[in-house]
């Protein structure tokens, strides 16, 4: 019994003892804590092994900067790609205008159907890559599509053909101003069409529009009646389209396999069904003959510009895509306001556009009119 006893106080004993170190683990443990939690730079830990300290601390820091430097980046990097993108969509569209005016008056090119049908063909061959690729996705074109589609297409290669016409004749800068025109047209046909009242201050921009339109034809020292009657039919073809686009849309998404149909798809779509018709055109206008005949069509240059305005015109459409995902809709109409005015001035320098004060004064009313017409839309959106 008394050995009994004496291995039950010796056990007792140890239980003190290993008491006690555990109390004094846990005053230490609490002291560092507290030392650490003075220091506001470096979080506070308990008792951990020194390899778990390690990775606790780093992933602290990684932590920080995780929370600093991905909303700076994040911020940054939006703002970039908003101005990225632009750029592009204002140059690309700008330099498609000018290179256009340059082949059918710097060359005399007088075959627009066949610049467009060139044109369309590059813009389907690169899509069908792209799509084949992977790198984006279009919807297959199937019978029932086409025949939904067709009107639309009708009145946008209606549309391209007018706007190549009338670019031959008439300089740049009254070009862009009588393309304002196709606003007053498209809010009227919105206002009968659609049922959509527009404010005051809308009518007011569209009002100065026509007013510029009008002084701007008067004193053009180069007016071609030629040149405005395809311009203002061109005008009438756009809106058209646009108001036509609306209704046919949602139409057209029901007769897709995926139910929607995105914005390569329908560069697809147009521009495909347009490669018949363009053909149909370029016969009834004779330009076959010309075709055979013309000597450029023997220069390696002008191969190579017409080329490259190919490649421009389906830059436009991508660009204006992305300008158009980074910013939103009122963004991108300004900036297209905007971006008629170093177009404009572009057009008077780079051709020796004959011109007046008071030819300019319009240009420069109906210019401003576009930018208080898009800002006026803006507020009306909101």
């Amino acid at each position: 019994m008394g050995s009994f006893q004496q291995r039950i106080s010796r056990s007792k004993e140890r239980s003190n003892r290993l008491h006690e170190k555990n109390r004094v683990v846990e005053q230490i443990s609490t002291r560092v804590n507290w030392l650490f939690s003075l220091n506001p730079y470096r979080p506070s830990f308990a008792m951990k092994s020194p390899k778990n300290d390690e990775t606790d601390l780093e992933g602290g820091k990684l932590e920080k900067a995780r929370d600093k430097t991905p909303h700076g980046s994040t911020t940054a990097n939006v703002h970039n790609q908003a101005l990225l993108s632009g750029l592009a969509y204002c140059i690309s569209s700008c330099s498609m205008i000018l290179v256009n005016k340059f082949v059918l008056s710097g060359y005399n090119f007088n075959a627009g159907i066949s610049l467009m049908l060139y044109q369309n063909m590059i813009s389907v061959m690169v899509v069908s890559v792209l799509s084949l690729l992977g790198v984006i996705s279009t919807e297959p074109l199937t019978w029932r599509l086409i025949i939904v589609w067709l009107p639309v297409n009708v009145i946008f290669v209606g549309m391209l053909v007018t706007s190549m016409f009338s670019l031959k004749y008439i300089n740049v800068a009254m070009v862009t101003v009588l393309k304002n025109v196709t606003n007053v047209i498209t809010a009227v046909g919105e206002m009968y069409l659609f049922h959509k009242h527009h404010d005051n201050k809308v009518w007011t921009a569209l009002f100065l529009m026509i007013i510029s339109a009008i002084s701007g034809g008067i004193t053009d020292l180069s007016f071609h009646t030629v040149g405005y009657a395809w311009q203002i039919l061109n005008c009438f073809l756009t809106a058209s389209y646009s108001l036509t686009l609306r209704r046919i849309m949602d139409t057209a998404k029901q007769v897709t396999k995926s139910g929607s149909l995105n914005e390569f798809s329908m560069v697809l779509l147009n521009n495909t069904l347009s490669l018949p018709l363009g053909i149909i055109l370029i016969l009834v206008f004779h330009e076959v003959e010309y075709l055979s005949t013309t000597p450029l069509l023997r220069l390696p240059e002008f191969w190579l510009v017409i080329t490259l305005s190919g490649f421009l015109g389906l830059a436009i459409s991508f660009t204006s895509m992305w300008f158009l995902h980074q910013t939103g809709a009122t963004t991108y109409s300004l900036v297209g306001s905007l971006n008629k005015i170093p177009l404009s001035i572009a057009g008077i320098f780079l051709f020796k556009v004959p011109t007046s004060l008071e030819n300019s004064a319009s240009i420069l009313f109906g210019l401003l009119a576009g930018v208080f017409f898009a800002k006026a839309k803006m507020r009306e959106r909101s």
